[in-house]
């Protein structure tokens, strides 16, 4: 299908950008990677009358760490983060959750912040960006101010911005410690959505206790969520079997999954315990 017919405009800087959305409103739409919007337009479930092509815009290419953070902006590919052996020990939940995004076409044109605003609850970035403690930049005419994440996602498809307001960047507090994460992820076939998602990124202090410890779920719930029980529970404790049985059942609480063609949300929330149990395995493995 061909999607209905739109202006194309194309600005070379975050202010163009912001005055272009003032002037066209909920008629007018961001385009970065197009991953979601493109496929949604060709549907005419999205008939923007404006496109506007953020891609010229320098400022929000690339990432960098500065002021205890990683800011990682609007326009890197999730495959720029697959790979990135700079960003492994520090981060690697960023690649270990970049190899499951759909297809390597997704991955190369694909955007972090682009995923992030979409605001699916299935959203591979979204469950990691919680068990980050992620930060979202935002810009608008009242000029720039930091989300927390967990106050980024307002409902399904819905995130807090306004309609002249963009996602410049995602910023990722520097770990002090030793960090372990892994990302996992049953689908029904390769680069399909998840039934369940888990990221799960904890950090050690010297002493093999954890000083903090993060897991966002994905498809379980309206949005993103964060097993806000089983964090609690692990900070200042050692990850040994009794711990781990533990924290995989309390972050059970604070998942809502649904009964759908995908299956029993009694059978997701089991998934859901596995899934943590078999990643703080892994993750007490590597950090001994």
């Amino acid at each position: 299908m061909f999607p209905s017919t739109f202006d194309y405009f194309a600005p070379k800087t975050v202010e163009e950008t912001i005055g272009l959305l003032q002037r066209f409103g909920y008629d007018g739409k961001i385009l970065a990677g197009g991953q979601s919007l493109l496929p949604m337009m060709k549907l005419r479930v999205a008939m923007p009358a404006a496109l506007i092509d953020i891609n010229h815009v320098d400022d929000l290419h690339g990432w960098k760490e500065e002021d205890g953070y990683l800011r990682i902006g609007a326009l890197t590919r999730h495959a720029d983060l697959e790979k990135e052996s700079a960003l492994i020990e520090r981060y690697p939940l960023l690649s270990k959750t970049a190899e499951w995004i759909a297809d390597p076409q997704v991955r190369n044109r694909g955007t972090i912040c682009g995923s992030l605003v979409h605001a699916d609850p299935g959203s591979d970035w979204g469950a990691a960006m919680i068990a980050m403690r992620a930060e979202v930049e935002v810009v608008g005419p009242s000029g720039v101010k930091r989300v927390p994440i967990d106050e980024f996602f307002v409902d399904t498809f819905t995130t807090s911005l306004d309609m002249d307001e963009i996602a410049s960047a995602v910023l990722l507090p520097a770990p002090v410690g030793k960090v372990g994460a892994r990302y996992m992820k049953l689908e029904r076939k390769a680069g399909d959505f998840a039934i369940i998602g888990v990221a799960a990124n904890v950090i050690k202090a010297y002493d093999g206790t954890i000083l903090d410890a993060g897991f966002g779920l994905c498809a379980c719930g309206d949005i993103p969520l964060r097993a806000e029980q089983a964090e609690q529970y692990l900070i200042g404790r050692q990850l040994d079997d009794e711990t781990i049985e533990q924290a995989s059942r309390l972050a059970q609480q604070s998942a809502r999954p649904a009964t759908d063609l995908r299956g029993t949300a009694e059978y997701k929330l089991d998934l859901l315990r596995v899934f943590i149990k078999r990643a703080l395995q892994e993750i007490a493995a590597e950090l001994k």
